[in-house]
């Protein structure tokens, strides 16, 4: 009865040539299945049809152990090209064994625990033509799989897709496009995430602050880990202990989501927190408590629960941000609500199989946003260093001005201490030079009998006056100073018998001479007087003073016999003329002597008044 079955359904399949003069692959969806761990077809055991693709989650979700599947064609029309043969498995699960005619030609690895995982990976037979008969060839398939409701999702089920004869050439092609897209694509989006995840976790460890990218990067590499097992074959695992690894990691990824969406927005809520820590724990839990046979229930609803508290996390960020960050959340918030949404499909697979397109769309974008939300976040990672360098730069350019300032500061504060304690020490040695000096010098003056001591103590008390007047550092008036200064120049020049003219400003002069000029242009002026009177023979001593362009001058001529021709021009050396020139030095000014043999000498002193000596 079977074979008669066979013989109907070889014929049944069209084999109609392609356009261009090739042959179009024939396409089996019809089958013998038997149960049986037999090293061949057992067809001593009941054996029932099949349509192919025959998928276990729905025509046997308890059925345990490996299922054999025999369909039959006729090869005349494809073996007239002379070209090999081949058969293209888009889906086997989770392993299998495929002959030709009874002859084993493919293993695609092992086939007992742990079993080989090659629910995603299609699968390319070469059929050799040796084997072939033109008609009612037997291709059998022995599938190890494993029942629904012992794995977590439906598309790692039990099951074989139709199967697919034609030119080797052509199935090559389709199995390599089919294989890049199932196996290498995910394999490189696997790395990709891996490597983003990696370097994003170690930037959220180094940086306190940015913590929320050291959950991105958990959340990557935990889906790295999750979508490895699309293309990882052989894991040393038994099915189960492999199923309850790839559930188990799932609470894990959701922690890191959750975390990173309330990090991310700035939120820290503790309790939250420890309940996504403990659910780590509970998952494993129940789905160890609940057994082999009720994995696949017990997946589906945790997998519903995490998908619904990331949606909630990310609902909450987008509510709360709203009318605050909207800009910057937005963008954030509308990716991971896209994740969920493609996380939507992921589940929806664990219930029934999807189209080809929603299937690659699963397992494709999810990892695509992620990618692009690392990407942008490692962007604004890098703006933010940016803008803390700069800020950095400009806070070390404030600390450098400010500890310029405080030194500055301290150097003024310095001076000024120092010239506090200098003129406190000024005051004190004015003090006690006029109250000891001075008074000793005063009574020598009233009560010595020689006339020669009594001059010469009172000339040392008018020197020790003006010298505590310097030492006081009291300010003078300009006006005031002239007036001392006539009286002085006229009155010796009167007791040494010269007449003597003084010239000088009797309106009102506004400015200051610091007690240092003051001192200093007296004693100039009192070294000139005494050098006429003692030096110049002359009989008249004329004294102009005037102020111009914020400098006062004197000129003092005398009528005498001038400077001799023996000093050969060098007039600093006699007369205390470098003495008079130091101190015009000293007060930033000059002094120029003009003499000659019987014209008399004129003194041209010159002395800058200070800016801040004019008064208010």
């Amino acid at each position: 009865m079977a074979s008669l079955w066979l013989a109907a359904a070889a014929r049944a399949v069209p084999e109609a040539p392609a356009a261009g003069g090739g042959l179009k692959p024939i396409t089996l969806t019809q089958a013998l299945s038997a149960e049986g761990d037999s090293l061949v077809f057992p067809i001593a055991t009941p054996s029932w049809p099949v349509s192919l693709p025959d998928d276990w989650a729905e025509t046997r979700p308890r059925h345990l152990g490996p299922i054999w599947y025999r369909a039959a064609f006729d090869a005349s029309g494809l073996q007239g090209s002379g070209a090999l043969l081949g058969l293209f498995i888009e889906r086997v699960c989770s392993n299998a064994e495929v002959y030709l005619n009874g002859q084993l030609l493919h293993v695609a690895g092992r086939m007992r625990e742990p079993i080989t995982h090659n629910c995603q990976h299609p699968q390319l037979v070469a059929l050799p033509s040796t084997l072939l008969r033109d008609r009612d060839n037997l291709i059998d398939i022995k599938v190890a799989g494993h029942p629904l409701e012992r794995v977590a999702s439906w598309q790692r089920a039990g099951g074989l897709s139709a199967l697919q004869v034609g030119p080797y050439d052509e199935m090559a092609r389709r199995h390599a496009t089919e294989y890049a897209i199932d196996v290498s694509l995910p394999q490189a989006v696997s790395a990709t995430l891996a490597l983003l995840g990696g370097m994003l976790m170690a930037l959220g460890v180094m940086n306190k602050r940015e913590r929320h990218l050291a959950y991105f990067g958990a959340l990557s590499l935990g889906w790295a880990l999750v979508t490895a097992r699309l293309w990882w074959r052989n894991m040393p695992l038994p099915n189960y202990d492999a199923e309850l690894l790839v559930v188990s990691c799932m609470p894990l990824v959701t922690l890191a989501a959750v975390q990173f969406v309330l990090r991310y927005s700035g939120t820290r809520v503790a309790s939250v927190s420890a309940a996504l820590y403990a659910q780590c724990a509970v998952v494993p839990a129940t789905l160890l408590i609940g057994g082999a046979n009720r994995l696949h229930t017990l997946a589906t609803l945790w997998y519903a629960v995490l998908l619904l508290e990331v949606a909630v996390a990310v609902g909450w960020l987008l509510w709360s941000t709203w009318h605050t960050r909207r800009q910057r959340m937005l963008a954030a918030g509308s990716a991971l609500l896209g994740a969920a949404v493609l996380a939507g499909l992921e589940i929806a697979q664990q219930r029934g199989p999807l189209a080809t397109g929603w299937q690659l769309l699963s397992h494709m974008a999810i990892p695509i946003v992620f990618v692009a939300t690392g990407l942008r976040l490692t962007s604004q990672h890098g703006r933010a260093l940016q803008v803390s360098e700069e800020g950095r730069e400009t806070l070390a350019q404030k600390v450098k001005e400010a500890t310029a300032e405080i030194e500055r500061n301290f150097t003024q504060l310095a001076e000024l201490r120092v010239e506090q304690v200098t003129e406190r020490e000024r005051k004190r040695i004015a003090a006690d030079l006029h109250d000891d000096l001075g008074a000793k010098l005063l009574t020598i003056v009233h009560t010595s009998d020689d006339q020669r001591i009594s001059t010469l103590a009172r000339e040392a008390l008018e020197e020790m006056r003006l010298s505590v007047r310097g030492l006081t550092g009291k300010a003078v008036r300009l006006i005031d100073a002239l007036g001392d200064w006539r009286a002085e120049v006229v009155s010796r020049l009167g007791q040494a018998g010269m007449e003597g003219e003084w010239t000088s400003p009797t309106d009102d002069v506004p400015q200051m001479l610091s007690a240092r000029a003051y001192v200093q242009t007296t004693r100039i002026l009192r070294e000139a007087v005494s050098n006429i009177i003692k030096h110049s023979g002359a009989s008249q001593c004329k004294v102009r003073c005037t102020i111009a362009e914020g400098d006062f001058q004197f000129v003092i001529q005398d009528n005498g016999k001038g400077i001799p021709l023996e000093l050969d021009g060098r007039l600093d050396r006699g007369h205390g003329m470098s003495s008079m020139k130091h101190r015009a030095k000293q007060l930033q000014g000059q002094c120029l002597v003009e003499s000659g043999p019987g014209y008399g000498t004129v003194i041209r002193l010159t002395l800058p008044l200070e800016p801040h000596s004019s008064s208010s």
